[in-house]
This record gives C-alpha cells, structure tokens and sequence, in this order.
C-alpha cells in the first residue's frame, strides 16, 4: 500500500514492519533532474514525536563494495544512494519481532531515487553495483550517537539470514570480515 504525500510516494514494507520507502517525484528536463529527498513536515511523521534528524553521513564505496550489517537499538536513519546504484539491504535485527532476520532488498539509483527508513534494531547494508556510489545516511536518536563500538554487527553472508548477494567475494572491511 503506498500513498502520494508532498513530493513523495510512500510505500510501508510488505516484509519488515516499521521500514518505509520514499521515492521522490523527480523533475527531468534537458537541463537534468531535480528531486526533494527530504521535507520535515513529511519525515516527522514517522518518527517518534520527539526524536527529529539531526545528523548526516556520506560514504563513496568503489565497485563490490558490501558495506554492513549494522545497527543499533536507539537510531532511525533514512538512507539512499545520491549517486550510483546500490543493492539496499535491510534486516530485522529485532528478537521480539515476529519477522525476526527476515531481509528485504532494493536497488537504489539515479532513476529511482529511493529513500528507505529504518527504525532502530534494523540492520542495515549495501552493496555498490556501479563503478562507485555515493551512500547518504541521514540520522534520527536521543542522546550521543552511537559510533561503530556501540553497534551490532552481522556477518554479511550470515546463512540464517540468507541473502543472495551479486557476488560471492566483495570487497570488506575488517569489522565486516
């Protein structure tokens, strides 16, 4: 089910509850593109009423670059590749939720300018399908943020989750090995 709100097609997860798509009506003219990807008024209602973003992160990954699954118990993040095409995944990460390590999976890119909202316990990852990608996190919490130390990680190619990945040797961080 999804709705048309201000400049954007909002879509609720069929597979894990509490994540949302957004995609942006996108203006194309010779010129180029122009798309909103954030409206306060939109995004607060999906938040908790006291928790807003306050907080922004990029990353440029290179071509089989998997990145995650991580997260943590406290951050809503809206995330979306700016530049490049990117396999979005998410993970329910959280114990007491019935869809409990089921996974869902987007392709995020130039055309489509998907936006995805996850709520906190929600793991997060994507792997870089283009020659490289520019990975936009934009992040919701009370309190200090949480930086890598103080968050879960899950082993990419865990089986009990069971992605199927487009490659079987990515490129990894440390953390993610």
């Amino acid at each position: 089910m999804s709705s048309k709100v201000k400049d954007f097609e909002i879509t609720k997860s069929l597979v894990i509850d509490g994540v949302y798509i957004f995609k942006p009506s996108v203006n194309s003219d010779l010129r180029g593109t122009l798309y909103t990807t954030f409206h306060k008024d939109v995004f607060d209602e999906y938040l908790p009423e006291e928790l807003y973003f306050k907080h922004d992160k990029f990353s440029k990954s290179l071509h089989n670059v998997l990145r995650g699954i991580h997260g943590d118990t406290k951050s809503w993040k809206l995330v979306t590749a700016v530049y490049g095409e990117i396999m979005q995944v998410v993970v329910d990460c959280r114990k007491d939720s019935p869809t409990y390590l089921k996974h869902e999976k987007f392709i995020i890119n130039e055309t489509n300018q998907l936006s995805v909202l996850l709520p906190p316990g929600i793991g997060n990852s994507f792997y870089v399908m283009s020659n490289e990608a520019i990975y936009h996190y934009k992040l919701a919490y009370l309190g200090e943020y949480l930086d890598a130390e103080d968050q879960f990680s899950i082993k990419w190619n865990d089986a009990a989750i069971g992605i199927e990945w487009p490659t079987l040797t990515p490129l990894l961080s440390d953390r993610d090995k």
